[in-house]
């Protein structure tokens, strides 16, 4: 038989097979003698039937289940191994299958050469239970290390379905597990097809290495020390013929490295030795997971990417595609690394495999200069009319980052996008390429008016109700900000005579905000006659917008009917769908008893949201922030995320504070510190703090927890000293009444500024704990009546310039940075940082020791010897602070860093850079 193409079809008429038919001539199963041939094309409808969804009713499984046990009485090889296939696909809807199981056993173990004994050790784990797993132990473990692979094959395969019924079991075979992985001779291999003879066909084949070394990780995989050795063992050269063993290998090492810190010397070395492999598919495995490492070295990165530029220059499309769609992911957030890669991808931009081109031409576009950007773009778009929607939702994409990287470029790059929205496409390809210029518009100020006339455009033909809407809410939005607003009108009317419902009422609320708070009377009077129009409207949204909307522009508070309509605050979306997710699949149902309370959510403004999404688009796909695989923990939070938690604990802190009389007429809380460890968490009193800022007033919050058995503290205070008495003086100290054993207090410290609300007080602050204690009665129950006066010593803390500061979004640093450079303060500090281990844990720890807030993405370093962070936040009072650290790595001395700061404020600049110094 011939397995050319032209066959694929040959045997259609299996396909029209009818399951009521089929089932009536089962009846040939009965019939005397049996027909081995007619059986076995009856056993293969059936199979054909099951394998395309067709459902056997429980009464016609088991009536077909014994018709076809009747077939064992035949010895024809073939068929037996037909018997054996339909048997193992009927054991799930058949009855009292358990009755054939000493047949199949003795066919499990017949002769060593038996073609059908890997079908039958297959049927045999599939008719069997949880009860039974240990009668079969003896038969699995002999097929285990049996020598012919198919058999053995068979039987680690059939043991990975045995596993979640019978773990216990099955891990008692790991020595036989271990045995079939270490052997790396080939035996009898697979069967391709049916033979008459009862031979197994001689195959070399290493898959049982493969399917042992994969049963192996299943039975140790909560035992780490078991996996490295079995990564070691089989990751020696020549211990595994198997390319796909080898592959597993490979992911298991890269698992392990990610997972276990002290894991990860070894398990590079041996992903850089797997580099080396004969196997090409081992070679793209390693090269992938050296990428994917975390916080990988520029060593490691150059021997993988070394190996990958080989492969680019392979007579085979398919090894130039899957290496070039490595190194594009990866140029996402290391560039610098795959350039020199540039002149082999240059060459394939003109190969005729349109996907190879496609992938060249985005590697490129991360890699390449701003110089490289016009001719890149001439070349795209040559071909943009010859590839698929995926394809050019891809370049799309890798355009849409370049636009925020190199932004003096986006005037060619806005008529390019432009150009393709023009072209024939389907709704993600248009998304695409609209969500690019929205970027353009929100990022690059300078391309807002080409890019909303280029939209404007689009929406007079845009067959797409989604992407309609979208653009009107953003010429809604950014439309009355231009210098000549009121061009967009005309543009945003035509949907109102045009369109379908839903983009007319999108095109009435656009419309609106041309004419709210329009300080031009002409203009807001000719609004008005166009949504007056709407009032007749036959849509019943249409018409309550319209009427809303004119209600608004005719009050005479211009300023309310502003916020309501172009309010440009919005909740802190990740913080929110957090809620809400907790809100509903919270435990206790008394919870849905109240509606969910929204007041708590906190509201960040549009230009936060929009610099965090930046951030987002500039550092996608970053394996610095990789979570291990070990489980499912949580995610770093992102800007936007973290702001959002910390307005709301300082919600949570102003709630809980204006409740207590003292502190009432302090006013709101302006920022909350961190939480700061006192003490050990072994010791007897547990203390920690956090520091409040008010407007005159500094309270300082120690949570204290008694640790001691049998021991009551009562009359609980702390008497917290500044060494900088002239700048605070104490107003009062609220103590806790009473702490018994492992019960939690809060003692409150206030202090008023001496200098007035503007001042921004540093100070040490040395700590005493002062308690009365008391034993409990052991009888009682109760603590004793006298107790003995008592004091503990915690450890000292520092009020610094960083307390005042509060993290802060924008979307454009460098404005900022002149801006306030040009009429502000400066303060310059150089450190050493010899403890950092690298150029991220300093990022990270700056970040947080400043408390400032990271911009452009600058919060993950693509450069382990180098890097820039920027940083930005604003004072309690409102003065902006913008930051910028530039870092030298070197193993032998850590971090070096100069730290420039610029403030708004006077004093401000110095007192950050002593908050680290």
């Amino acid at each position: 038989m011939s397995y050319g193409k032209k066959d694929e079809d040959a045997d259609l008429g299996l396909v029209k097979v009818d399951r009521t038919q089929v089932f009536q001539e089962a009846r040939l199963f009965n019939s005397s003698p049996i027909q081995p041939r007619r059986c076995r094309i009856l056993l293969t409808k059936i199979a054909l039937l099951v394998y395309t969804g067709e459902k056997f009713p429980t009464n016609e499984a088991t009536t077909l289940f014994f018709g076809i046990s009747k077939l064992f009485q035949n010895k024809d090889a073939s068929l037996r191994q037909m018997v054996h296939l339909v048997i193992k696909e009927l054991a799930n809807s058949a009855e009292d299958i358990i009755m054939v199981t000493s047949t199949i056993m003795k066919d499990t173990g017949g002769g060593s050469d038996a073609i059908y004994r890997p079908n039958a050790i297959r049927a045999l784990c599939r008719i069997i239970d949880a009860t039974t797993v240990q009668s079969i132990e003896r038969v699995m473990k002999t097929a285990i290390v049996d020598k012919n692979s198919s058999v053995s094959s068979a039987a680690l395969v059939s043991s990975y379905h045995l596993l979640p019924i019978a773990k216990d079991v099955v891990r008692r075979w790991q020595s036989e597990t271990q045995e079939a992985a270490a052997n790396s001779k080939s035996g009898g291999g697979f069967s391709l097809g049916f033979s008459s003879s009862n031979q197994m066909p001689v195959n070399n084949s290493s898959m049982t290495q493969y399917h042992a070394i994969g049963l192996l990780y299943q039975m140790r995989m909560h035992d780490r020390m078991a996996l490295v050795k079995m990564v070691q063992q089989f990751g020696s050269p020549g211990a595994v013929k198997s390319a796909p063993a080898t592959v597993m290998l490979v992911r298991l090492a890269s698992q392990l490295a990610e997972e276990d810190a002290s894991l990860r010397k070894p398990m590079s070395q041996l992903l850089v030795g797997w580099l080396r492999h004969k196997s090409e598919m081992v070679n793209f495995e390693a090269a992938k997971a050296i990428c994917e490492l975390r916080d990988v070295t520029d060593e490691e990165i150059n021997q993988a990417v070394h190996v990958l530029q080989m492969f680019l220059t392979s007579p085979r499309a398919v090894t130039k595609f899957a290496a070039l769609r490595i190194l594009h992911n990866f140029a996402s957030f290391k560039p610098i690394a795959v350039s020199p890669c540039n002149q082999d991808i240059e060459l394939l931009i003109s190969n005729s495999n349109r996907s190879i081109a496609t992938f060249a031409i985005t590697t490129l576009l991360k890699t390449g200069n701003e110089a490289s950007v016009d001719r890149l773009m001439k070349q795209i778009a040559s071909f943009m009319s010859e590839i698929t929607d995926e394809f050019k939702i891809t370049i799309v994409e890798a355009i849409r980052t370049l636009c925020l990287k190199f932004p003096s470029k986006q005037a060619g790059m806005l008529t390019f996008l432009s150009g393709i929205l023009r072209d024939e496409g389907g709704y993600e390809f248009k998304k695409a390429v609209i969500e690019s210029m929205f970027d353009l518009i929100k990022f690059v100020p300078d391309s807002k008016d080409e890019a909303l006339a280029h939209l404007c455009e689009f929406i007079e033909d845009c067959e797409f109700t989604k992407l309609a809407v979208r653009i009107l809410h953003l010429i809604g939005l950014e439309g009355p900000k231009t210098s000549n607003p009121t061009k967009y009108i005309r543009y945003i009317y035509n949907r109102v005579v045009l369109e379908n419902a839903i983009v007319r009422a999108a095109a009435v609320t656009a419309l609106a905000k041309f004419g709210v708070g329009q300080a031009d009377a002409d203009v807001k009077s000719s609004v008005k006659v166009l949504l007056t129009r709407c009032l007749d409207d036959v849509d019943d949204e249409v018409r309550d917008r319209a009427a809303l909307n004119l209600k608004l522009m005719s009050e005479e508070d211009d300023k309310m009917a502003s916020n309501f309509v172009k309010n440009d605050s919005m909740f802190a979306l990740p913080y929110f769908e957090h809620q809400l997710v907790m809100y509903v699949t919270s435990d206790d149902k008394s919870n849905f008893e109240e509606p969910f309370d929204i007041s708590g959510i906190p509201v960040v403004t549009r230009e936060q949201a929009d610099a965090e999404d930046r951030t987002k688009k500039l550092t996608a796909t970053t394996p610095t922030l990789k979570a291990p695989k070990s489980g499912p923990t949580k995610a770093p939070a992102t800007g936007a995320e973290a702001a959002a938690a910390a307005s709301a604990q300082v919600q949570k802190y102003t709630e809980e504070l204006t409740a207590i009389p003292d502190m009432a007429e302090f006013g709101s809380v302006l920022k909350s510190s961190p939480v700061v460890e006192l003490t050990e968490a072994e010791t007897e009193y547990i203390v920690s703090l956090v520091k409040h800022i008010f407007k005159e007033h500094i309270v300082l919050q120690f949570d204290v927890k008694n640790t001691l058995p049998d021991t009551v503290l009562e009359n609980v205070s702390v008497v917290a000293s500044p060494s900088e008495e002239e700048e605070l003086e104490e107003v009062f100290i609220l103590q806790s009444d009473r702490l018994a054993t492992d019960e939690p207090g809060k003692v409150y410290v206030a202090f008023k500024k001496v200098n007035g609300e503007n001042s921004l007080p540093v100070s040490s602050f040395t700590n005493v704990l002062r308690f009365t204690s008391k034993e409990i009665d052991p009888a009682t129950g109760d603590p004793e009546e006298t107790g003995y006066d008592d004091e503990y010593e915690v450890s000292e803390f520092e009020l610094t310039g960083s307390d005042y500061i509060i993290p802060t979004f924008a979307s454009n640093f460098n404005h900022l940075w002149e801006q306030i450079g040009a009429s502000g303060e400066q303060a310059e500090e150089t450190l050493q940082l010899s403890s950092m281990k690298s150029i991220a844990d300093a990022t990270e720890q700056l970040t947080q020791a400043l408390s400032l807030q990271p911009l452009d993405g600058t919060d993950v370093p693509v450069n382990q010897s180098t890097h820039t962070l920027k940083l930005l936040g604003k004072t309690v009072s409102g003065g902006r602070v913008v930051a910028m650290v530039r870092m030298a790595f070197s193993s032998k001395s850590g971090v070096t860093t100069k730290i420039t700061v610029r403030s708004e404020e006077e004093n401000v600049a110095a007192l950050v850079i002593a908050s680290i110094a």
